[in-house]
């Protein structure tokens, strides 16, 4: 009998509070162990933000399926995973006429945010929908030749029922366990606001 490989899972990891977080840590926790998932965790592996550029990409390449796991930040991503982003996606490696290291890989966000679906719409506290403020991760992606994956969000996170989390928690570990055969939309989970990080 010939026995598979894996697909290969590169989970970059950046949350600078991860102890103390809620739902991030415990996503962190549905990954462990599943075959072919290789955990990156930024904050632990580069506290002084000097990147090993080399070992970055070395990682990258060997990724079919690239996930970005954070909480949401200011609209935005914690300022090591943008440190990361600017050293590591070289012009000329990631990018740029002979930048095609990511070419056809998959790339998908695993957020969490404070704010509920309502916080994220016209007329809300945030103003707009949360696809608005992930549009530089989804031009990135594009930018590198990657396939965007629909980003699997927690809303509302601080404040979820623990029914809510560990739902949302199984789930992230089905899809990863079942990564690529994935159907055509990943479900969100919804959860009551707060304005505390995730």
């Amino acid at each position: 009998m010939i026995q598979t490989k894996p697909p290969s899972i590169l989970l970059i990891y950046a949350h600078p509070a991860s102890q103390s977080s809620r739902v991030n840590h415990r996503l962190l926790d549905a990954a462990h162990g599943i075959p072919g998932v290789h955990i990156n965790d930024l904050y632990e592996n580069y506290p002084d933000f000097h990147i090993d550029v080399e070992r970055e990409q070395a990682l990258l390449k060997a990724a079919d399926l690239v996930v970005f796991q954070h909480p949401v930040h200011w609209y935005g991503m914690p300022s090591l995973l943008k440190e990361w982003i600017d050293v590591v996606l070289e012009h000329g490696w990631a990018h740029g006429s002979d930048g095609n290291e990511l070419k056809d890989k998959d790339c998908w966000l695993v957020l969490s945010t404070g704010g509920t679906v309502a916080d994220y719409q016209d007329g809300g506290q945030h103003g707009y929908p949360l696809d608005t403020f992930l549009m530089p991760f989804l031009q990135t992606a594009t930018l590198c030749g990657m396939h965007w994956k629909p980003p699997y969000v927690l809303y509302g996170a601080y404040q979820a029922s623990e029914a809510t989390v560990n739902a949302h928690c199984q789930h992230f570990h089905d899809l990863l366990t079942s990564y690529p055969a994935w159907p055509a939309g990943l479900p969100q989970t919804v959860a009551a606001s707060s304005n505390k990080e995730a």
